[in-house]
Formats: structure tokens, sequence, C-alpha cells
């Protein structure tokens, strides 16, 4: 099974209960963080109107001739970009997120029963980084491993085939776009998919790995003060996000500060990865990311976490390497980084790199690291 980078003491803190945070009318110190932006200050809506150096979180056509390059320039300068005409049904995506606000939506008792075990990430809990801040974060999660079954039955003993079927449909449909967006994304460093040796034969990568990640973000009496989701970046090749109408995630722009990504229908979001990161010889971003809270609206959002078979060696990849951009990164497999990103957290990438770059090479993703610290 995938692991996450989870440590086990976020599962045993007696004053973590998601969800008694429904209920709370005043929040609670172990929730209140302090100033958040004490090294980027500004936090800016795309709403709002910007200056046209900043700009926002690029939007990208699939169906644009183009869309392969436009995908290689967010991902130098964000890390992150958004999709439209993804092919992914509507009703699929309404279907996901009812399945999610079911889940949440049931009592406390019965969320239990799917609790995560001492020796698994799945199931119901806190976030999985919990434990490498002192403070609370302001949300529920439930991750899923290939099939739903064995927790879906604990939660619905009698009537768990809906749910069941909910996520594979759209485990399905996801796959489909993960590995369509990994072609593009190679193909904008110059890599053919056959390149890659765990794409397979047929270069549609059957064997890659996948979890789901589904988030609650409960209204909240002091949300200037509380996290849903604190900084941090995936551990994955790519990540695809879903996120319901109301509003929250927040992208760290280097040198600018957090940008928020309004959710709007029909657009999915794509966040470059670790793994991505070290492939591309630190050229790609791993995007930097944390979800925020309101007062008014409860916030969900279902997270793809995509990348290779467990044990696969990922490393800088041959074509983007020469005498003058020589490996930033060590050769590490997805199950390694992993046990490196559970001890280390947001200095797991400092941990695999090789050495510091010549002068004319520049790691876009050393200082943005250093902002989480």
């Amino acid at each position: 099974m995938m692991e996450l980078p989870i440590n086990r003491n976020a599962l045993e803190k007696d004053d973590h209960d998601p969800d008694h945070l429904h209920t709370l009318k005043v929040l609670p110190d172990s929730y209140a963080w302090a100033p958040l932006d004490h090294e980027y200050p500004y936090s800016i809506n795309v709403d709002e109107e910007l200056p046209t150096r900043f700009g926002s979180v690029p939007l990208i056509d699939l169906d644009d001739p183009n869309a392969q390059n436009l995908i290689g320039s967010a991902c130098r300068t964000w890390g992150v970009f958004q999709v439209i005409n993804h092919r992914i049904p509507t009703t699929k995506l309404d279907d996901m997120e009812s399945a999610t606000s079911k889940l949440f939506s049931l009592p406390r008792h019965q969320k239990l029963r799917a609790a995560r075990a001492s020796n698994t990430e799945a199931g119901y809990g806190p976030a999985p980084i919990s434990s490498f801040f002192p403070k609370q974060m302001w949300s529920e999660g439930f991750t899923i491993f290939g099939s739903p079954l064995q927790h879906a039955r604990l939660l619905w003993p009698h009537d768990y085939i809906q749910f069941c079927d909910k996520i594979e449909e759209y485990q399905k449909e996801m796959k489909i776009l993960a590995t369509k967006l990994m072609g593009l994304m190679l193909g904008s460093l110059g890599i053919a998919k056959q390149e890659v040796e765990w794409a397979g034969p047929e270069c549609d990568f059957e064997e890659a790995c996948s979890a789901l990640q589904l988030n609650s973000y409960p209204t909240c009496p002091d949300p200037d003060r509380a996290m849903g989701l604190a900084a941090h970046t995936d551990s994955t090749m790519l990540t695809i996000l879903y996120q319901n109408s109301t509003s929250g995630l927040q992208v760290l722009r280097e040198g600018f500060g957090w940008v928020t990504v309004p959710p709007i229908s029909g657009r999915l979001i794509i966040n470059v990865g670790d793994l991505f990161h070290i492939l591309s010889n630190g050229s790609y971003l791993s995007a930097v990311h944390r979800a925020m809270v309101n007062r008014t609206w409860h916030r969900l959002s279902i997270a793809y976490l995509y990348g290779p078979p467990r044990d696969v060696v990922v490393s800088p990849h041959p074509k983007v390497v020469d005498p003058g951009h020589p490996p930033l990164y060590k050769a590490v497999s997805w199950k390694e980084y992993l046990g490196i990103k559970a001890k280390h957290f947001d200095k797991a990438l400092s941990t695999v790199k090789t050495c510091a770059p010549p002068t004319n090479v520049i790691d876009v993703h050393s200082h943005a690291k250093e902002q989480l610290c």
C-alpha cells in the first residue's frame, strides 16, 4: 500500500477531535495559530484587480493545440495550473461531491468506525501532516487507497454500494486525466512517454499508484486565526484537485505572497508534486499550498494523488541533465521518499539533494521551501 507522510502522534492527540469542530462557538487555543503571513504578508484574491506583472494561476484549455507548452510555462513559474475541457463529466464531479458530503455529514460515532488504524494511512482522521505543527488544523479528512469497500462497509453496513460506485467511477475518470496530464508535462520537458521506465509497453502508465484524499473544512468562529490545512507540498508526480463552491485554496507565489484560487465551475486544479520536481531536475516547481477557512460556508475538496509504482526509482531524467545541468537530486522511490518526508517534512527535498547547483543553475524550488521553516 502507498503511504502518506504521516506521523502517528497526530492520531494520538486527545485534544484533536475533528468532528466536534462543527459545534464550537469559540476558537480553542489549540486551534489558534500565530500570524500566518510573517514571510509573505499579503494574501491576494484573484477576483481583485492585480498588477499585470503578477497575474493569476494559469488557466489552460486542454483542447488548445499549444496546451503542452502552456503547461510547461505554468509548471516553471507557478507549479500549479487550472484546466478546462478535461473531459470529466460534470455529473461525475457532482456525484463525488455528494458522496464526500454524505461521508462527512455522518455522526461522529459512525465516522470513527472507519478511523485510521495504527498500521495504515487509510480511513478517517485529522490531516496526515498535523503532527508537524504545534497547533491543530480546522479540518477533517478521509483517505482512500484503491477500493473503498472495506471502509464503506464500516460506515454503511447495509447501504455502501452507492458510495463505492461513485468513488470507483471518479477514480477511473481521474486516472484517464492524470495519464493525459503526465504525458503533456513530460512532453513539455522534451521527454517522450516511452522514455519513462514505468510508462509500460502501451505508454499508458497502467501501473501508476494513486490515492484519494477527501477533505472537510467546517465553518469556523474565528477564521483569521485558524488554519484549515497548513502550507505544504505534495509528495506526488501530480495532484488533481476538485473543490466545491467555497473558496479556501491558496498557492504561494514566491516574491508576491499567497494567491487565492477561487472555485469556478468546470475547472480542476493541477499541482506539480515533489517527485515531478525531482524528475525535472528542479526546473518545475512543487506547488506550496494551504487551505483557509471561513465563518459562513462549509468547504469540501477532493485531491487525486498520482505517482509511479511505489518501488520505481525516480531521478532527474537524462533529457534534462547535461554537463551544465548536473543532477540535483538522488534517485529515490516514492516509498522511500514518503518515508523521508514523514521524518523531515518540508526539508525532504533538501535531504535528497546531491549538492548545491552550480552558479549558473537555479533550483527554482529551494527558496520557496525555506519559507515553510
